[in-house]
């Protein structure tokens, strides 16, 4: 048996990724995975794309590139956070990652060394976590609420702990679907000012809005220490695997010189056949068809919910995105019901590892984006069979025998 690095005993595998392994049988109704639904990715637009780039430019496309991304791409980032937040965006400050996965990756290698303090929401991205776990940091939770985070846990986090990191996912929160108020967007970058902290923005989910209004991002707000991460995946299609972050000046250098050591650089043939992708499709069509569907099935799982589910169990109801969370009533357990649902061919992801403090335990989250309108009603009635049996054992305290 290898020596392995210490590192690794305080990295957990993807909870996520082990349930999935469960979801593989075509039996089972799945409302586990984070997944797009692949019927709406544009393959006959990007397999012209792609015919096109390698046609005109085959040899160029396959050969090795700058570290920092194909400028082309770079300036369409820039010129879309003009177009749609607003933002003057360099595009020099801008690095393309391997998803936003690699981004957080690259941003724990540049900033964090083991103890130090991270700030993550209560509930948070199991993503992030796993991926800061490398770096052996202490993690501190910040519990969120309809509006946002608790702003005075964030200022204790921030101060008294003096947290090197603050990470958090302000649109259509991924596991809550909780989105910041503009009150919110505005404590946290005052907190953020005051500290000593950088503060890392993800926003997969952020076009995918369907209802309310667009709000500026938290880091609209902040001139530094802020790290905006992006991605493809959610607006075109996962396989592409390219996201982007965009940097304070003064760090691009230290996150390009990681990347450097990590891959030297995202496929070229890939970044390139997005370009033209972008260049010869309405992209805003596109996602208009995303909305529409994730839309219109987000409404059908709240429906199904206040229709199936017996009383005392919450749910939250999302402006966009691709997750709703719900809360099973006091003393319940969701990896109970997780075994119960499983028996009736149904799959969630029960909520405490996204807790990094060990709670959570009556919580879930369901993924709406990826499961078609029949699968959606019939799931739901078998959740809702799942809960009544729940609350009739003695697993649930809070059952009417209580």
């Amino acid at each position: 048996m290898p020596a392995f690095a210490k590192r690794m005993s305080q990295v957990r595998r993807s909870f996520i990724r082990e349930i999935l392994k469960v979801t593989a049988d075509p039996s089972i109704i799945s409302f586990a995975g984070g997944l797009p639904k692949p019927d709406l990715f544009p393959t006959g637009p990007i397999a012209d794309a792609a015919a096109r780039v390698l046609a005109e430019n085959g040899p160029a496309a396959l050969q090795y590139s700058v570290t920092e991304g194909e400028p082309a791409l770079r300036q369409w980032i820039a010129d879309r956070y003009k177009k749609k937040r607003g933002l003057d965006i360099d595009p020099a400050t801008i690095l393309i990652t391997n998803g936003s996965q690699q981004s957080l990756d690259l941003l724990g290698k540049v900033f964090l060394d083991p103890g130090d303090v991270v700030g993550v929401e209560l509930p948070g991205y199991i993503g992030a976590i796993q991926a800061f776990s490398v770096f052996e940091p202490t993690f501190a939770g910040v519990p969120l609420g309809p509006e946002g985070p608790d702003i005075d846990r964030l200022t204790d986090v921030l101060t008294r702990q003096r947290a090197k990191m603050f990470y958090a996912v302000p649109n259509f929160q991924n596991p809550s679907g909780l989105t910041y108020s503009l009150a919110a967007r505005r404590a946290v970058s005052e907190a953020m000012r005051v500290s000593d902290a950088v503060f890392v923005e993800d926003d997969p989910y952020g076009e995918l809005r369907f209802m309310g209004e667009a709000l500026p991002p938290v880091s609209a707000f902040m001139t530094q220490d802020r790290y905006l991460l992006g991605t493809f995946s959610k607006i075109a299609a996962p396989g592409l695997r390219l996201g982007w972050v965009v940097a304070d000046p003064d760090s691009l250098p230290k996150l390009v010189t990681a990347k450097q050591a990590s891959d030297l650089h995202c496929s070229t043939l890939v970044q390139r056949i997005l370009v033209q992708y972008l260049a010869d499709n309405d992209l805003d069509a596109h996602i208009a068809t995303i909305k529409a569907a994730y839309g219109a099935q987000r409404d059908l799982m709240v429906e199904r919910i206040k229709a199936e589910f017996p009383e005392g169990v919450a749910y939250t109801e999302p402006e966009g995105g691709m997750f709703l969370w719900v809360t099973l009533p006091e003393g319940c357990s969701a990896f109970a019901l997780f075994d119960l649902c499983i028996k009736e061919k149904v799959a969630f992801v029960p909520g405490e590892p996204f807790f990094v403090d060990g709670s959570g335990q009556r919580t879930m989250r369901l993924n709406f984006s990826n499961a078609e309108p029949e699968r959606i009603v019939e799931g739901i009635r078998r959740m809702g069979r799942a809960i009544e049996k729940l609350l009739e054992t003695p697993a649930c305290p809070a059952g009417p025998d209580a």
